[in-house]
């Protein structure tokens, strides 16, 4: 690991404002991403800020009737809050599929979204990585694949976004609010938050140098039947083959939200509108432009599969 030096900030303005005077720093609440990255020199940083005395750990109502997220609550707390259980189930069960016990202690709503990928490519600082230095190509492409993306990636990167907290607040419509370096906000979609590789792997999401995430805002419950099914290699700790989150209405109609299988959360509402007509007129519609290995092709039976299941299970009651 580097040497680095520690800032403890006591405001976000302040958190965001010492970013920018340091190239090179990063933001450090859980640290259970950044940490391993920068044990393996993947991470370099020179300066940390630790954002952890920012209060804000706190959830609540919004006048709009949804509820606010502090990008500090820790993923343990989100899934078991009881607002969270009854009216966001999708969230709830996407953050309980997650990492382990001791992690979602420790894992932070913002850090989650900032996660970065676990593509093994990305990882190897042996091999060439377009999203760890840009321009020096993509391993994976010619390598094994099979867990990295079908679709939405790249001649630059078919590396996936490994969060299943994002998934669902993909479905739910969320807005990611952030505090600038010159201190003025503004809030960010959700579905305009993670970006595709294009040729720019390595810029993986829309915040500017210093900006801050301060929380994560719902709007107004979904009804509905709230699931969130993962397909893995084993039962814990593993992150998803495929992952799918559905909401879907007593009359059939619904959303859908893919992990596992894209650089982002992937959904594609026009698919949605074929809930209806069953998980393959669905998954037709999402994964229209899949691109696949021979490695990963198992992906687009197993996502229609899964959706099947679900939808099945959904009417089932």
């Amino acid at each position: 690991m580097k040497a680095f030096t520690y800032l403890r900030a006591g405001t976000p303005a302040e958190a965001a404002a010492a970013a920018l005077q340091h190239p090179r720093a990063r933001f450090i609440a859980g640290g259970t991403n950044l940490l391993d990255l920068m044990k393996l020199e993947i991470e370099t940083p020179t300066h940390l800020i630790d954002v952890n005395g920012l209060a804000l750990d706190k959830m609540e109502a919004t006048p709009a009737g949804g509820l606010r997220i502090g990008a500090l609550v820790r993923n343990t707390d989100l899934a078991a809050d009881e607002n969270v259980r009854r009216h966001y189930g999708v969230l709830s069960r996407a953050l309980l599929s997650g990492a382990s016990g001791q992690l979602r202690n420790k894992a932070t709503t913002a850090g989650n979204l900032l996660q970065r990928t676990r593509c093994p490519y990305f990882y190897d600082t042996n091999q060439p990585c377009n999203k760890r230095s840009p321009g020096s190509g993509c391993s994976a492409l010619n390598g094994y694949s099979r867990q990295l993306a079908i679709v939405g990636a790249s001649d630059a990167c078919i590396a996936t976004h490994p969060s299943d907290m994002a998934v669902a607040m993909r479905i739910l419509d969320a807005e990611v609010e952030t505090v600038r370096p010159d201190g003025t906000t503004r809030v960010i979609p959700i579905a305009d938050f993670h970006k595709l590789p294009g040729t720019t792997p390595h810029i993986e999401n829309a915040l500017v140098p210093g900006e801050l995430i301060t929380a994560v805002t719902l709007p107004k419950p979904v009804g509905g039947a709230h699931v969130y099914r993962k397909v893995r290699d084993r039962s814990s700790y593993a992150f998803a083959l495929i992952s799918v989150a559905a909401i879907v209405q007593p009359d059939g109609s619904g959303r859908v939200a893919l992990g596992g299988v894209a650089h982002k959360p992937w959904r594609v509402e026009g698919a949605e509108q074929k809930m209806r007509n069953g998980a393959k007129a669905v998954v037709d519609g999402l994964l229209a432009d899949a691109r696949t290995t021979p490695e990963n092709a198992f992906k687009v039976p197993l996502v229609q599969r899964t959706l099947h299941s679900v939808l099945a299970e959904v009417k089932k009651g």
